[in-house]
């Protein structure tokens, strides 16, 4: 975990020299917030609850005593633990110079401050001001951030290497380095100075997971470096990262993985590139963990988060391999047996470079996503996994037929999508077969291919296809957003039928915007989970 990178007296510096504008504040509540990209800088204040802050690549936990700065360009994201709700203000702002021009601010991570019920207090007046877009309810909001500026930096709390979040660093980097030991509890408290109760309780609370599990972890992760030895033998994996009995550990490998370690060393042996998203979605479903793909917390959350540890090489996921020339030069180093690719995105001096690196294999974005899986999982000798998986797919969808069908009743369900300040209904193949053709819902518009990406339509038209429950999502940018806070006010879209009925789902970019098996295995499950037995989670920012 890091802190702000630059020292408390350069933060005064910087208070004098520059200007601070507030630009808008947003209150996230409930269950957290799916990542989104930032385009000014942004002072993240807590409110209430506690959870996992997610600063591109930095995790930091949220909490009454700091506040965080993100810089444009990174993407934040905020998980709160099962049961638990959060409030968090977002607080954008721009800092000018003398001359009224925008300055980079320096300043990222997390700033440490002594908990104070003013920093609440002027977010509070600050949010409410600045709802009511009236230009001297706007000025009070910027005398408040001005304000809250001044008690931000006026209040920085210096942390004693014996406070107890500095101990608790001190054990996590004992675990890092002595995972291979018979670590206890009583040992790791020792060394934290704490009573293990009380460590037990700080240290979830600060990391979000047990120290148990984070040594599981970190020794898992170790004994997937190590398979990757051609020479590697389990029994002695084991020993090396902390079991000396190997049936046990392949129990617990298992279980965290969610292959055999004998499946893993199979899958592991052949270097395979995952070049695009899509693919990696397709070789999962084959339980195939690849050497490298595209991974990013916003770009491809759900693949981050569950397997950045399996996956060794991280190739930029940033917006359709922006930054290809970047991964051309990663897998250069890196000696890959095979790289797995869609056409959609694809340039030609793109690929000329990849072939020069290693044996590519194309897969076209014309055929439907089965196809495109059978022919991957054909050209890795593993069709019949490929046939099991779907006819399990097959199974899973025709159940959750029933099951949404007899929740829904007769109600016609809309798909659309907010992106820039256009709305699209349906926009995206997997979205559609998914919801049309696997699950066969009474969806609107009858006819899909009337609209499409390119389409977009009005609030009216919306209300003239009298949807009775909608699943929206929305683009997690700063137009997209502003454009859905706006709509939410309009009398058009309060007067839809699904709107007035709180029956809007809000569903997330990640699974529903990829187009693979896995894919569109999660969009059933993500689907059954807002349907079935749940109520809506529209967010009012």
């Amino acid at each position: 975990m890091s802190h702000i990178k630059i020292d408390h007296p350069s933060l005064y510096i910087l208070a004098a020299e520059l200007w601070y504008k507030l630009r808008g504040i947003t209150c996230i509540r409930g269950k957290g917030m799916e990542h989104r990209l930032v385009e000014s800088p942004v002072l993240i204040v807590c409110k209430r609850g506690a959870g996992q802050l997610k600063l591109d690549l930095e995790d930091y936990r949220i909490r009454g005593d700091a506040v965080h700065f993100a810089r444009p360009g990174q993407t934040i994201g905020i998980e709160v633990e099962a049961g638990q709700e959060i409030e968090v203000y977002l607080i954008r702002f721009d800092v000018l110079n003398d001359s009224g021009a925008k300055v980079d601010y320096p300043v990222t991570g997390e700033l440490p401050v002594h908990h104070n019920v003013q920093t609440i207090l002027l977010s509070e007046l600050m949010f409410s001001c600045w709802e009511q877009d009236e230009p001297l309810e706007r000025l009070r909001a910027q005398s408040a951030f001005q304000e809250l500026i001044y008690r931000l930096l006026g209040n920085i709390r210096r942390l004693p290497e014996s406070h107890s979040r500095a101990a608790h660093e001190r054990t996590k980097e004992f675990i890092d380095s002595h995972y291979y030991q018979n670590l206890s509890i009583e040992l790791l408290a020792g060394i934290a100075e704490l009573s293990p109760k009380y460590y037990v309780d700080l240290f979830k609370k600060t990391y979000g997971l047990s120290a148990i599990d984070y040594m599981t972890e970190v020794r898992m992760n170790h004994a997937k470096l190590l398979m990757l030895q051609s020479e590697a033998r389990l029994k002695e994996v084991a020993v090396q990262v902390g079991y000396s009995d190997e049936f046990y550990f392949s129990r617990k490998f298992k279980k965290e993985v969610g292959v055999a370690p004998s499946v893993y060393i199979k899958n592991r042996r052949r270097k395979i590139v995952a070049y695009t998203p899509s693919i990696l979605g397709q070789l999962l479903a084959l339980n195939m963990t690849p050497y490298a793909a595209p991974l990013h917390p916003k770009w491809t959350a759900y693949y981050y988060r569950k397997h950045r540890a399996s996956i060794p090489l991280h190739l930029s996921a940033y917006r359709f391999n922006r930054d290809w020339p970047a991964n051309i030069e990663a897998l250069r180093h890196s000696s890959p047996d095979v790289i797995i690719c869609d056409d959609g995105h694809l340039q030609q001096a793109e690929r000329k470079e990849l072939e020069a690196i290693a044996p590519v294999f194309t897969i076209s974005c014309q055929d439907d996503w089965r196809e495109q899986f059978k022919m991957t999982a054909e050209f890795l000798n593993a069709s019949q996994e490929a046939d099991v998986w779907l006819n399990n797919y097959e199974r899973k969808a025709a159940r959750a037929r029933e099951r949404i069908s007899r929740e829904l009743g007769g109600d016609a369900l809309l798909l659309i999508s907010i992106h820039k300040r256009r709305c699209y209904v349906s926009p995206l193949r997997g979205m559609r077969e998914v919801l049309y053709e696997d699950l066969q819902l009474n969806m609107v518009p009858r006819r899909v291919e009337l609209c499409g990406y390119e389409q977009a339509v009005s609030t009216e038209q919306l209300a003239g296809l009298e949807a009775d429950r909608i699943l929206l999502n929305v683009c997690q940018e700063p137009e997209s957003l502003g454009y859905w806070k706006s709509l939410q006010m309009s009398r058009p879209w309060q007067d839809l039928k699904a709107v007035r009925k709180n029956n809007v789902y809000m569903i997330s970019s990640d699974p529903w915007r990829e187009y693979s098996a896995y894919a569109c295995l999660r969009m059933i499950d993500d689907l059954l989970l807002h349907i079935h037995g749940n109520r809506p989670n529209v967010i009012w920012n």
